[in-house]
């Protein structure tokens, strides 16, 4: 295995800087850097393309050591000290990074279940917020979450760490066209007849408990500020609302917290109809 000796901010390491700060280098070289042992290890475990590991070779524990050992690389680079704690985004340095190639974007390649579980999140802007709904997703069972319009960039460093090891576990598939999804969508109608889209607002609309939850389902969660675009709303098949308390002050939920709401009464009922089946 090949590996690079950094002593200095030289082009190499710039390269690294632009991976972690600037969205459009990130595209161009279709790569992205991870950090923290949990997404590694998912990483590795899903077998995402690991190109090169980023490391201090005076500091490294034995799983670091086991990693850059197992895995198979195309260049590995050792930094000083200083180097490595000026490129980790953590307060205490990350012993290894990585640099990871993207994945293609494509719906018609994702595995779903028996029973599918979609998700959809429209023109997501807030870090956090993503992150945290890959990682609700992931943890309920999600087969895969669809991002579409102009978004937060998936692979921006808040993003995988709010994550957590999650970001490598769930398909999140990016589409810019409406009517890829449409096409997509009507593939699905034709193979489950009874698959139906639940689009989502803060407005009164159906609670969402009242709904039929159990058959193949797509939900469609809003932008932070603007919710759900116009043409998702109308291209729903219903729309569904949290009820809030009548005296609340609080006039919505944050998205994420809706979205792990709503996904989990999808999972309750599914769950309640299994057991009936059984009885």
């Amino acid at each position: 295995m090949k590996t690079i000796s950094v002593i200095n901010k030289n082009n190499d390491y710039q390269k690294f800087k632009v991976l972690k700060n600037n969205r459009n280098k990130r595209y161009k070289y279709n790569q992205f850097i991870v950090e923290g042992v949990r997404s590694l290890n998912e990483a590795v475990k899903n077998n995402w393309n690991i190109v090169s590991f980023i490391y201090d070779s005076n500091h490294l524990s034995d799983w670091a050591k086991c990693m850059i050992e197992t895995v198979k690389t195309e260049v590995n680079y050792t930094l000083t000290a200083k180097l490595l704690k000026e490129l980790s985004g953590k307060e205490d340095t990350s012993e290894l990074l990585a640099i990871i190639e993207m994945r293609e974007d494509r719906l018609e390649d994702i595995a779903l279940s028996p029973n599918p579980f979609i998700m959809l999140f429209d023109r997501p802007s807030n870090k956090g917020n993503l992150g945290t709904m890959i990682r609700s997703c992931d943890a309920l069972g999600v087969d895969m979450l669809i991002i579409t319009g102009h978004a937060v960039d998936l692979y921006e460093p808040d993003v995988i760490i709010s994550a957590m090891g999650s970001f490598f576990n769930l398909p999140v598939i990016r589409i810019t066209k409406n009517e890829d999804l449409y096409k997509f969508v009507e593939s699905l109608r034709m193979k489950y007849p009874n698959f139906k889209i639940i689009g989502t607002t803060a407005h009164k609309e159906k609670p969402v408990y009242s709904e039929d939850l159990k058959n193949p389902v797509m939900l469609m969660m809003g932008n932070e500020k603007m919710g759900l675009s116009k043409a998702f709303k109308d291209y729903s098949d219903v729309l569904c609302t949290i009820p809030m308390a009548e005296d609340s002050y609080a006039s919505s939920f944050n998205v994420s917290c809706a979205a792990s709401i709503i996904m989990y009464e999808i999972v309750r009922q599914r769950m309640n109809d299994s057991v009936n089946l059984r009885l």
